[in-house]
């Protein structure tokens, strides 16, 4: 009789875990990943041919990117995952001619402000901004905090 109650005990110690462990997996928190150059619209605007290596540096930092085989290419390179989601990948490559930028390949910002407002919206309510209402303090709604 001891040894029944006893299994008993220990297969609902195992189910109880299992079912914790495996329920858990869809609540752990993700962070948003963001990798690369982190670019300002203006800044890029502001590339004009003829600018030299060292102030398109100034401009926008160091690229992601320079090739050991072609150092007149530059590539700058970002991309950011939202809590898991799909990973959306940005890039600008410059080319340069004797330290002189000839063109740009690419847009960095190729979304649309409309593209941007429509893919913000499905992430409303994740993030409460801080505001002097809620005593400064940020709050992540998913995570509690």
């Amino acid at each position: 009789m001891q040894t029944i109650n006893r299994t008993r005990v220990i297969i609902w110690a195992i189910t109880l875990a299992s079912g914790f462990a495996l329920g858990g997996c869809g609540i752990l928190y993700k962070p948003d990943v963001q990798q690369g150059n982190l670019m300002e619209q203006a800044k890029v605007n502001e590339l004009k041919p003829g600018m030299t290596k060292r102030q398109v540096i100034t401009l926008l930092g160091a690229p992601s990117v320079i090739s050991p085989f072609d150092s007149s290419r530059w590539d700058y390179v970002s991309t950011f995952q939202h809590r898991g989601g799909k990973v959306r990948e940005r890039k600008l490559t410059l080319i340069f001619k004797n330290d002189t930028l000839v063109r740009t390949e690419g847009h960095f910002f190729a979304e649309t402000p409309q593209e941007m407002l429509k893919a913000s919206k499905a992430f409303e309510g994740d993030y409460i901004p801080s505001t002097p209402e809620n005593g400064g303090h940020s709050a992540d709604k998913k995570s509690g905090g």
